[in-house]
């Protein structure tokens, strides 16, 4: 895959509680594309963020109905990396305000 192709397979990163408190041991959760496989995610990381990956776990969320007063919905389902680094390397998110 070319640079532009693995940069496409990270799509945002995903915080919340429960990813601030992996984050203290070296894991780092992302929302991926649904074509992505445990290999592009880790040299899309490694490239994106110049960091080691020791690790990576992949998780597809399902898709959940969501009800609109009378009406019926769906909320989309995602792919989600569990990211773990090497010891001693960090990713720096930038936090707005």
């Amino acid at each position: 895959m070319n640079r532009g192709e693995l940069l496409d397979l990270l799509r945002a990163p995903v915080v919340t509680e429960k990813t601030e408190a992996l984050r203290a041991g070296g894991q780092y959760v992302f929302r991926v594309a649904r074509a992505a496989d445990k290999r592009g995610i880790k040299q899309a990381v490694e490239m994106a963020f110049s960091v080691k990956v020791q690790s990576v776990r992949v998780c597809n969320t399902k898709a959940k109905t969501r009800r609109f007063g009378a009406r019926r919905g769906v909320r989309p389902g995602w792919k989600k990396a569990y990211v773990r680094l090497q010891p001693g390397s960090s990713i720096e998110w930038t936090e707005r305000h």
